[in-house]
């Protein structure tokens, strides 16, 4: 299976763009809702996805909690059979992360860490994706840290609750 980054970069960006576009794609597309979790399916080429947005989102600077304007967060898990992704995790911040940087993922306690590029952010091997999967679907919230290419330090914590069946649902309608 190939990595996020190469199979589908570009098609995430074009199929979920940034806020707008992704929120005008919600209403229609969206064929599931589990929870906490959405399940929404494209066609041409097909692939569907589970997504959430985070419950709760802590932005500091030097220590001290900042408002800062930020695009869409959402965590999500893909599946697209036409380039053999069969579950990958992407996170896309809403910002900017900064160059070089990793994003850290605790799931109940478990660390992982996810490569950044832009404003998204994924594991680095398909081995990797399933460790998360499984620890997202033990776990009950997963908390994303990342740092914007201007300094600004992110916490965003996830509910896990309708994670499992979003995800089945989404590797069901796409084969996976």
């Amino acid at each position: 299976m190939m990595n996020f980054k190469t199979i589908g970069f570009a098609a995430v960006l074009a199929g979920l763009g940034a806020g707008s576009v992704w929120a005008q794609e919600q209403s229609t597309n969206r064929v599931a809702a589990e929870t906490d979790w959405s399940v929404f399916v494209e066609d041409n080429p097909t692939e569907c996805w589970g997504v959430s947005t985070p419950k709760e989102a802590v932005n500091s600077r030097d220590g001290r909690v900042v408002a800062v304007n930020r695009g869409q967060t959402l965590l999500m898990v893909f599946y697209r059979p036409s380039a053999g992704a069969k579950g990958q995790v992407a996170f896309t911040g809403g910002y900017p992360f900064a160059s070089g940087s990793t994003v850290n993922m605790n799931i109940g306690g478990t660390s992982f860490e996810l490569f950044t590029e832009g404003e998204w952010a994924w594991p680095a091997t398909p081995e990797d994706d399933s460790k998360i999967i499984t620890a997202m679907k033990r776990g009950s919230d997963a908390v994303l840290t990342g740092r914007s290419g201007r300094g600004t330090q992110t916490k965003d914590t996830f509910s896990l609750l309708g994670f499992t069946a979003a995800v089945e649902d989404a590797a069901k309608r796409c084969g996976g």
